[in-house]
């Protein structure tokens, strides 16, 4: 319910009547040239309240999504996986320890233990290098790019896949750039 307008004195001018609101002018507070932005608080918005971050903790964050970090980390991680999956293999070959001069004899532990680490050290190198270069590529496509998407993978996988590939000829680094593109949007498919 409206307020009615102050009595004027008698005599006296009559006060100014209120012009109609229009709608044009509430659009133009609301979606128009004369909107104000708004800043989002979460804590008004009924989220957790956080400080702003301090300079340490964004230097922080800037090294962790830096190319070198994600290789890095990508490099230990494919070490790590490999080893167990090269030490896994090795456990259940059976022609591990076994000596083609003597094909009798039985393997002692020591040499099956040695040639279990031997396996796992290399499955550990070459996971790891496959590990760094994908992360690596994935992050220079993506920031040259500026998109995150499923075709940075791709793209990134092709280019892993070619190079491991490209070794052995043209035709086996086409067909692995192929093989390692498709396994790469499978996985990212897969995960997203």
């Amino acid at each position: 319910m409206a307020a009615a307008p102050p009595p004027s004195a008698p005599g006296g001018p009559e006060p100014p009547a209120a012009p109609p609101l229009q709608y044009s002018m509430l659009l133009q507070h609301l979606v128009g040239e004369q909107r104000r932005p708004r800043a989002w608080d979460p804590a008004a918005l009924g989220g957790i309240p956080s400080p702003p971050k301090s300079e340490e903790q964004k230097m922080v964050e800037r090294a962790m999504e830096s190319c070198a970090f994600k290789a890095a980390l990508a490099c230990v991680g494919g070490f790590v996986l490999g080893g167990a999956f090269g030490v896994f293999t090795a456990g259940i070959d059976t022609n591990v320890g076994f000596d083609p001069k003597d094909p009798y004899r039985t393997p002692t532990a020591k040499e099956v233990l040695k040639d279990m680490g031997q396996r796992g050290i290399s499955y550990a190198k070459n996971f790891a290098i496959v590990g760094a270069m994908f992360s690596c590529t994935e992050c220079v496509v993506e920031s040259y790019r500026g998109k995150s998407d499923w075709k940075n993978s791709v793209i990134s996988g092709c280019i892993t896949g070619g190079a491991i590939g490209f070794r052995a000829g043209l035709k086996a680094g086409v067909i692995g750039c192929g093989g390692f593109a498709a396994f790469s949007a499978a996985i990212d498919y897969y995960l997203r």
